[in-house]
């Protein structure tokens, strides 16, 4: 496992408040006299880029990240998504507007679900005051919020990523820590009992990992649980008082498990994310393959 933050936080969490923001919030923010830095993270796992959609209607002031191009390296042997080269992370960021002393709110189309990708990495890069909207972009249109189109250039920002302030694992650490400790499977359930395997080599899990869908880490409203229900559910797992050390997350190729890290900050506690995820363990055949309800 790579070294947690030396700034004295806890893994993942911002160092002056939850990481998360309501619509109402962020309202009052932009309308303030120093507004957060505003990103669009919106994508879909087999879709196109987000980027008509943002064209098409987006939170005022907000700037477009690609998350296939700009927050993840190309597809190998790391897996699917794997963490993105800190220059050309740093160059996108800074494009859209990023500097190391302004707050940054990202979002996406609801569930957090890319939002949370761009909220972890730039933690995991240095930046010391993210956060991402509750509810993302339907909870601003059912606020009746007004939105933008097309887009307008930021000013270029400073921020200069330094990786490694969060803590991830390698396969083996994974596998380590699925013995050790608790290692969480982000993944839809179905996809963890190995009844089926859309995307990648094959189906299953982790031999020792739990299955903790996302999708239980919200409410009806696409909001996130409060911070007790988060607690319970993840103490109901197994979590009990680990330390962040001996708790792990993965899912298909490290997007969607930073949704359940964020769950974690938001519920108190912190965990690592093993980046290349399901993508990269189930490519090599040397790694085994557990299937069904119970951890293998």
């Amino acid at each position: 496992m790579t070294a947690a933050s030396t700034d004295g936080s806890v893994a993942g969490r911002p160092l002056d408040g939850s990481p998360l923001v309501s619509v109402a919030e962020l309202a009052t923010a932009l309308d303030s006299a120093h507004p957060p830095v505003l990103l669009d993270i919106r994508w879909q796992l087999g879709g196109p880029p987000g980027a008509g959609e943002f064209a098409a209607g987006h939170l005022p002031g907000a700037q477009y990240v690609d998350l296939d191009a700009e927050l993840a390296a190309a597809p190998g042997a790391a897996g699917r998504h794997p963490l993105p080269d800190p220059e050309v992370f740093g160059a996108a960021v800074r494009r859209a507007g990023v500097s190391a002393d302004r707050p940054v709110v990202v979002y996406d189309a609801g569930p957090a679900t890319s939002a949370a990708r761009a909220w972890w990495l730039l933690r995991w890069a240095g930046h010391r005051d993210v956060r991402v909207l509750d509810g993302g972009l339907a909870a601003w249109r059912a606020a009746g919020l007004p939105e933008s189109t097309g887009q307008t250039p930021a000013p270029v920002g400073d921020f200069e990523p330094v990786p490694g302030q969060l803590p991830t694992l390698d396969a083996g650490q994974a596998a380590a820590l699925a013995r050790t400790g608790l290692l969480l499977d982000a993944r839809a359930g179905e996809r963890y009992r190995g009844e089926v395997e859309p995307i990648d080599p094959r189906a299953g899990h982790i031999p020792g990992a739990v299955s903790a869908p996302t999708t239980e880490n919200l409410g009806p409203d696409g909001r996130f649980l409060p911070a007790a229900a988060l607690a319970e559910r993840f103490r109901s797992l197994g979590l009990g008082d680990r330390e962040a050390d001996e708790v792990g997350v993965y899912c298909g190729s490290g997007v969607t498990a930073a949704h359940e890290l964020l769950a974690l900050t938001v519920a108190g506690f912190g965990a690592a994310l093993y980046p290349g995820s399901w993508s990269e363990w189930s490519a090599d055949p040397e790694n085994p393959a557990a299937t069904g309800h119970q951890p293998g």
